[in-house]
């Protein structure tokens, strides 16, 4: 019993809803429904099947290689949907949609499988079919068709190719295919696809424009000028050759306002992207020639409100200035200030302009001040210069007046401005009872206010007393502890942050974690540099007997701040052994700094102390023992240390009596090899002990030694055995005069400050 279409479309719902939640199912759908909305179907199953397909392609959920496979299983399907002559436009949409999603796909698929010719012939003749709809077909379907064509220029014209060992993850273009290809041959390619770029643009140059096709055209065209370089100058000389607004002179209906409105405001969008993404180039003037041109025409066509008549300019009392004069009305006048009244006069009355008897009696002393600022200060940027002038010269007048009229009727003159009037009193000789009654009313006298003539002077802060020792060396180790719990709040930047600014860079410019740490790096070597050796010289007595016993020094700052450091380092190591180098990298080049500055001065003054070895293999013997068999850090931290030593190699030959770390060992050892021939010639050495004296080291070491010394291997086996670790006498005792020794800095070396060769200038820079 066969289905009805309703119930058939109800379970092609169904199976939509399950891709839709899970897009590993697409695959298992979509050669599923094939043979139910083929071309021999009902038009609602087609149509449902067209729209699926198009909706299939287009989704970001389902893997790109999945879409390459699925691709070359809906091509017959599609291929019969275009050729049904009597097809329903709703499916010719949705069939070319598609299409235009898959074209890549193919072309992917075409460029490793040369010799799938079925396949490209199925693709050609649905492209063939969409071109030749392009120009005949209904608007919906030339929409459709515009973004076919711009993925096929897209496809058909060279990008760029980012990565060429890996094809699948570039972009699809003309760029993968090889020049000897027998189906897709560039030679052929890319002229068609210049071809229908013009084709695409001649849209801009038609008398009468369809905004429907000129605003699918631009939208296509922005991913054009993206993508595809070498056509974005054509295109965009197009787009500004193109005046959206030149069917605003015929008469317009409402319809024909919306269409040209849509264009220029789709040109206008296309623009202003393209000069976004690039501000300074070649046509940012041009641009915004265009789009201001554009506005102020749009501004004249559409500007209805400059056609209207405005409202009437008249004023309140309904008669206009000219009206007036044309009935013979007089015009009035601003009215002036009333007269001042007979007899005294306040201040208050001198200066009120008004007779409006609700503001003179109004009490402003009630209001804050900031509020009469606010009030006060945009009245008087509204009040037009003419009105402040006659305001003050009535209220000049007004006060030469009043003066006038006291003088001639012997009246004193009035109190200055700054006082209040009612402080006037008349002059009258007081009587004895009066002033004992004033006195009486003054408030008391304050004991601790002083005459003039004997005010403070100056007051200087007393200098505070010397701090011992103890306190300092407190105060520092707190500074210290507040600096570096400050390196747990502070971000270390991201990979994509980081700047490699070369070799002129400044070292700690940023603020940032790396700026600290080299701050707190230089504290520990270059603050106290050369103050140690003259504490302990200061520390040396001499006994009775003549010889020279010297005191325990006292740990110094700098000392607090390596061993801090050093803690700091070993907390998380893996992840700060930069820190490590660029420490060690400072220490390496104060030592030698140090080493230059004395290098003048006489014999008898002892040899500056160094902190470099020492620090360097309490770090080395602080990270070994938790290093496994597949860790990178030994090696990076081996090839960037200023320099090596046999010390350092027996560290690391001691890896060795681990069985899973003996490759570790040995690699470390092929490394320096390669990388710092200075010390080349010891890491043979080191191998050749390997060889002699682990039996877990003997096939891999036996392997290098076999192309870098050879002759060794001639001798005979030798007798395996585990040296114990060396001693800690060993590991602090100097090293031997004959020791062969590198002290050249590595790459990653002091931070761009660089190394001066005069003794002088090395000091100066230190």
């Amino acid at each position: 019993m066969s289905l009805s279409v309703v119930e058939q479309l109800s379970q092609l719902d169904a199976a939509r809803q399950l891709v839709l939640a899970d897009a590993g199912l697409y695959p298992q759908i979509v050669q599923g429904i094939l043979p139910i909305v083929g071309a021999n179907a009902r038009l609602e199953l087609r149509r449902w099947g067209a729209d699926f397909l198009a909706e299939t392609f287009a989704s970001p959920l389902l893997a790109p290689q999945e879409k390459e496979r699925l691709s070359i299983v809906v091509l017959q399907t599609l291929r019969e949907l275009l050729e049904n002559q009597s097809e329903d436009n709703n499916v010719i949409k949705s069939v070319i949609q598609a299409a235009a999603s898959i074209y890549a796909l193919v072309f992917r698929y075409i460029i490793s499988v040369q010799h799938d010719s079925a396949t490209w012939d199925r693709m050609a003749a649905i492209k063939s079919n969409v071109f030749r709809r392009w120009d005949s077909a209904s608007s919906g379907i030339r929409v459709c068709c515009i973004k076919f064509v711009q993925r096929v220029v897209q496809v058909q014209t060279p990008g760029v190719v980012a990565d060429p060992r890996r094809p699948e993850q570039n972009e699809v273009s003309l760029a993968l295919v090889p020049r000897e290809h027998p189906l897709i041959p560039p030679s052929r390619l890319e002229p068609e696809a210049l071809g229908l770029l013009d084709r695409l643009l001649n849209v801009f140059h038609e008398e009468k424009s369809d905004a429907i096709l000129v605003n699918a055209t631009l939208n296509c065209l922005g991913t054009l000028i993206r993508t595809r370089q070498n056509a974005a100058n054509k295109i965009i000389t197009a787009i500004l050759n193109f005046n959206p607004l030149k069917q605003a002179n015929s008469p317009m209906t409402s319809k024909m306002k919306v269409q040209i409105k849509s264009m220029e405001k789709t040109a206008r969008m296309v623009l202003i992207n393209v000069m976004r993404r690039n501000e300074n180039g070649p046509f940012a003037g041009r641009i915004r020639q265009y789009i201001d041109r554009l506005a102020q025409t749009r501004f004249e066509i559409f500007d209805e409100g400059s056609r209207k008549r405005g409202p009437p300019n008249e004023p309140t009392d309904g008669l206009d200035n000219v009206k007036r004069i044309r009935l013979g009305a007089e015009l009035p006048d601003r009215p002036g200030p009333p007269p001042l009244p007979s007899g005294p006069v306040s201040h208050a009355q001198l200066f009120t302009l008004t007779g409006d008897r609700g503001l003179t009696s109004f009490d402003v002393t009630q209001l804050p001040l900031d509020l009469i600022v606010r009030i006060t200060v945009p009245v008087l940027h509204r009040i037009e210069q003419p009105a402040v002038d006659a305001a003050v010269n009535a209220v000049r007048s007004r006060y030469l007046t009043m003066k006038k009229t006291q003088a001639a009727h012997g009246q004193a003159p009035a109190q200055p401005l700054g006082e209040d009037e009612e402080d006037y009193e008349p002059d009258f000789e007081p009587t004895e009872e009066q002033v004992l009654n004033k006195i009486d009313n003054l408030p008391p006298e304050d004991p601790l206010q002083l005459p003039p003539d004997l005010a403070l002077g100056p007051f200087k802060l007393p200098q505070p007393p010397p701090l011992t020792p103890e306190e300092t060396e407190q105060i520092g180790k707190a500074t210290i502890s507040r600096v570096f719990s400050m390196m747990d709040v502070l971000e270390e930047p991201s990979a994509a942050k980081r700047q490699k600014p070369g070799l002129n860079r400044l070292a700690g410019s940023n603020y940032d974690r790396d700026a600290w740490m080299t701050v707190i790096t230089r504290l520990a070597t270059r603050a106290s540099a050369g103050l140690d050796e003259e504490d302990t010289s200061d520390t040396e007595q001499e006994d009775s007997k003549g010889m020279m016993a010297q005191q325990t020094p006292k740990p110094s700052l700098s000392e607090g701040i390596r061993e801090t450091l050093w803690k700091f380092i070993i907390e998380d190591f893996r992840a700060r052994i930069p820190i490590a180098i660029s420490w060690l990298n400072e220490e390496w080049f104060n030592d030698r700094i140090q080493s230059q500055s004395r290098d003048g001065q006489t014999a008898s003054k002892r040899a500056p102390k160094t902190y470099y070895e020492k620090w360097m293999l309490k770090i080395l013997d602080s990270i070994l023992p938790f290093l496994d068999a597949k860790d990178k850090v030994l090696i990076r931290f081996l090839s960037e240390i200023p320099a090596l030593d046999e010390k350092v190699l027996d560290r690391v030959k001691s890896l060795a009596k681990d069985p899973e770390r003996v490759t570790l060992a040995v690699n470390a050892l092929y490394y320096l090899i390669l990388v710092r021939p200075p010390v080349r010639e010891i890491c043979i050495d080191a191998l050749v002990d390997l060889w002699r004296n682990f039996e877990d080291a003997k096939a891999p070491a036996a392997k290098l030694l076999k192309k870098l010394r050879p002759n060794v291997l001639d001798e005979n086996p030798p007798n395996h055995h585990h040296p114990p670790p060396p001693s800690a006498d060993v590991i602090r005792s100097p090293p031997p005069p004959n020791e062969s020794k590198e002290t050249l800095p590595s790459s990653a070396s002091v931070k761009s400050e660089g190394i001066p060769n005069t003794p002088n200038a090395v000091a100066a820079a230190g």
